[in-house]
């Protein structure tokens, strides 16, 4: 298909968008669909819902830099699974690492019990997993939730987003069986910029959005 016209008018859109590219998947009974929160659930909803596949949701979560929260030193997730970038000209103490992680675990741990009610996760292994975020910067949770879902041996492990910079889109098919980025609008400094509309997302919005979609294929979860 063509580039698709940005930028997206909101999550919800651009889901539909991404699930037009994952079209061949369409109808697999293995087929499992992930959206990472908290902003990936509803592009997953959409692309969950197009493919006929059950939805879930895959905690991670970004280990921002000491002092600089808002660039990412690495990611958490489930399953135990950290993903460290490089930061180049600094050096950050493991007392302050560890510090970080602790409290980004707690979160986790947090968004976990939230999100599912108590219900546990559905098993993974030698299924087709597509995994969704609602778009690619840096890559390091992504890349964290792909190395920790490779854990659980899904017979094929899809990473999608609508859009994405190009050499992180690139760098995630060392990881994953296969990339998939609606878009790779160049140069693209952020996520939000291809977005009309982009608010912050909440955990009610993820809780609602999780059991609409268990409603429609929770038979298909067992």
């Amino acid at each position: 298909m063509t580039e698709p016209r940005l930028p997206f008018a909101d999550r919800r859109q651009a889901g539909r968008v991404l699930a037009e590219c994952l079209e061949s998947y369409r109808g697999q009974a293995d087929l499992m669909v992930l959206g990472l929160p908290r902003g990936g659930v509803a592009v997953g909803f959409e692309v969950a819902h197009a493919l006929q596949a059950p939805l879930d949701v895959f905690v991670v979560r970004k280990l921002g830099l000491p002092g600089h929260e808002e660039y990412a030193m690495g990611a958490i997730a489930s399953g135990g699974v950290r993903v460290m970038n490089p930061v180049p000209g600094l050096t950050v103490s493991p007392e302050a690492i560890a510090q970080v992680v602790a409290r980004e675990q707690e979160e986790l741990t947090r968004r976990e019990l939230l999100y599912r009610g108590g219900s546990t996760a559905v098993s993974l292994r030698g299924r087709t997993v597509i995994v969704v975020d609602d778009g690619l910067a840096t890559g390091s949770t992504m890349r964290a939730a792909v190395l920790a879902i490779r854990q659980q041996h899904p017979a094929r492990l899809v990473a999608a987003v609508p859009v994405g910079a190009a050499e992180t889109c690139a760098m995630l098919r060392r990881d994953a069986d296969a990339v998939v980025c609606a878009a790779m609008p160049s140069p693209f400094r952020a996520v939000g910029l291809w977005y009309r509309d982009f608010p912050q997302a909440t955990d009610e919005e993820v809780r609602q959005l999780l059991a609409e979609a268990r409603r429609e294929h929770g038979a298909m979860l067992h």
